[in-house]
């Protein structure tokens, strides 16, 4: 596709990433801590071009976490507007393994709800919030920082 002048492509560029909101019976949820900024996010990462969403997720969770995952259900879709990146989030169930940090990720621990709520910025607690929840999956837009009003 061009422009009206017939210039280059105009199309906006975007990334798809994919994460798991890795859940055990005990409600607790797997966190990791980045390596490159230190903020606690679900483990996740950009899904390679000829991988389906669920095989993205279960590589990434494996990858940054050591633990192996079987893939539940799409819990939610979140656009950052302010780097163009789209991730799909999956609830999924750990079957084996034991956590460790990787390259990737400097610790990994098992958190409860609330300490989700205070160890996350707002736009990552509530990909994993909103997989607990059985309404989804949910669709929301944020800026990296703050999440925009749902409509």
């Amino acid at each position: 596709m061009s422009d009206s002048a017939g210039g280059a492509s105009t199309l906006p560029l975007h990334s798809v990433s994919v994460a798991g909101a890795v859940v055990r019976d005990d409600g607790c949820l797997l966190a990791i801590r980045r390596a490159d900024n230190g903020t606690w996010e679900l483990p996740g990462g950009v899904l390679e071009t000829a991988e389906a969403p669920e095989d993205g997720v279960v590589r990434e969770v494996w990858e940054e976490t050591g633990i192996e995952v079987e893939v539940d259900r799409l819990t939610g879709v979140y656009k950052n507007t302010t780097r163009g990146v789209l991730a799909l989030v999956f609830r999924c169930a750990p079957i084996r393994g034991v956590a460790r940090p990787s390259g990737e990720s400097t610790a990994v621990a098992w958190l409860t709800t609330d300490q989700v709520a205070t160890r996350m910025s707002e736009v990552y607690a509530v990909r994993l919030l909103d997989a607990l929840d059985r309404t989804g999956p949910h669709v929301r837009t944020h800026d990296g920082r703050t999440l925009a009003p749902t409509r």
